[in-house]
């Protein structure tokens, strides 16, 4: 038996253990009060500690992350972290404070807040940041909080719908929903930018604000935002900006100086944190300086995830103001490389310069929407997983069928990108040549294709004793 292949509960015998602790500790579980204490031992596993070892060692190995190989996931920014940000942020002096302490008893902990803060103004154009919100859509949610209160300061009770591009994130229209608001859809034209004439009939005294991420879903700059900006503002609205995107701008373009009033960013996306597996994440929320008074709603306890703001800062100052513009130039550059040299292999629906990201919609040369001869974005995606790489983003953005959406950082080398380029062209190749196979991919990884609908549907959230 494989150790990933049973659960820690189902590799368990009776009298197995790998640590008992001391009677030091166990004297302390009398000073427990007796109703907060369990009537019974809880049914943990029984493991020797080689056991424990072995089994949690082997499922790290079927993980994929930054630090095993290259993640083009689009949308996602998910770039190498420098280890030098983790060896600060787990540090006894930081990792060990509290979160009740205040000023008087972590004075350098605020100092990080206040110098973070500043940074970050200095690259947003921003006048102030809160950095409560725990994650990119708790910091829309925020966002849309801190716009509402605005408004509702005013006395303009009325402002209640928020517009949101039709190549939005998800979460911007379900973030508006949770705040009360009422999302109304601007559609984007045949270049993929925002319909600047569809826009104008959609504004008008009820109108909020409208959501925005620049460079936009399809990793194109929004060139008309200073007068879609000046439309949603000459209406009373607020501009909302998604940082979701902001990777490819650092040092280039501030959102501040685009006409955007509010905006958040994901600190574990643009400055080195990696947020797979659901955490850590942090999401600052940002303000111009007549929305300051507002900046004070309540969203979370505390300061937010600490340790990423720290890894933040890290990278900040790290970097310094000359190389976070280099790394959105190396983020554009690589991007538009990738792009450039599989164009003939890949559907590229809006031929036009992109920035950190780009989207495909399928195969080439197919005559259709399913892919050379059958095969689609999905097998593509599968097939990349057997030759060592994290699959792109697939189907997303909606726009497109067969979106295959590729986002390769500035963190990457020319080598791996070749290597990419390479591995993407053979797909493409087998996709013509022996379509079966690829649609039968993975081949050899631990779990080849599992009924994802199922499992989202119908998800097995804890074990259950099979005799039971």
């Amino acid at each position: 038996m494989k150790f990933y292949d049973s659960l820690s509960i189902e590799l368990s015998r009776p009298g197995r253990k790998g640590y008992s602790l001391s009677g030091e500790w166990s004297s302390h579980m009398a000073d427990i009060p007796a109703s907060l204490c369990r009537e019974s031992a809880p049914a943990l596993p029984e493991l020797s500690e080689v056991d424990v070892v072995r089994h949690y060692t082997n499922l790290s190995q079927m993980n994929f992350g930054v630090d095993t190989g290259f993640y083009p996931l689009g949308s996602c920014t998910m770039k190498y972290n420098p280890k030098i940000n983790e060896e600060i942020a787990s540090s006894s002096a930081i990792a060990r404070l509290h979160p009740l302490q205040g000023p008087d008893t972590a004075p350098a902990a605020y100092e990080i807040l206040d110098l973070t803060d500043k940074a970050l103004q200095e690259i947003t154009g921003m006048a102030g940041f809160t950095f409560k919100p725990c994650a990119g859509a708790h910091g829309e949610l925020t966002g849309l909080m801190i716009m509402r209160t605005y408004h509702l300061s005013r006395g303009e009770e009325a402002r209640t719908k928020v517009i949101v591009p039709d190549s939005a994130h998800g979460t911007n229209p379900a973030s508006a929903a949770v705040c009360g608001l009422e999302v109304v859809v601007v559609k984007s034209g045949e270049d993929g930018l925002v319909d600047v004439e569809s826009l104008r009939p959609l504004l008008g005294p009820d109108v909020a604000g409208m959501m925005m991420t620049n460079p936009n879903t399809l990793g194109l700059f929004e060139k008309n935002i200073e007068q879609i900006a000046a439309l949603v503002h000459e209406c009373g609205g607020l501009m909302y900006y998604d940082g979701a995107n902001m990777n490819p701008l650092l040092g280039a373009v501030r959102p501040g100086d685009m006409g955007f009033d509010i905006m958040h960013l994901n600190l574990h996306k643009t400055f080195s944190t990696p947020h797979g597996g659901g955490g850590p994440g942090s999401g600052p929320v940002g303000v111009a300086a007549p929305l300051l008074p507002c900046l004070g709603v309540d969203s979370s306890g505390f300061h937010g995830n600490f340790t990423v703001i720290v890894k933040a800062l890290s990278y900040i100052m790290m970097l310094g103001k000359e190389n976070l513009a280099l790394a959105g130039r190396l983020s554009t550059l690589n991007a538009n490389y990738i792009k450039e040299e599989l164009r003939d292999c890949y559907r590229l629906p809006i031929d036009s310069v992109c920035k950190h990201e780009f989207v495909f919609d399928g195969l080439i040369n197919d005559g259709g929407s399913e892919g050379v001869h059958g095969a689609t974005t999905l097998d593509v995606a599968k097939r990349l997983l057997d030759y060592g790489y994290h699959a792109p983003t697939i189907y997303f953005p909606l726009l497109f069928h067969q979106s295959l959406m590729i986002e390769p950082t500035e963190t990457e080398s020319k080598d791996t990108l070749d290597a990419f380029i390479a591995v993407m062209k053979k797909i493409a190749a087998e996709a013509a040549e022996d379509p079966a196979m690829l649609q039968g991919a993975p081949h050899n990884t631990p779990v080849s294709r599992p009924d994802e609908t199922a499992a989202a549907r119908n998800p097995i959230l804890k074990w259950q004793d099979a005799v039971q």
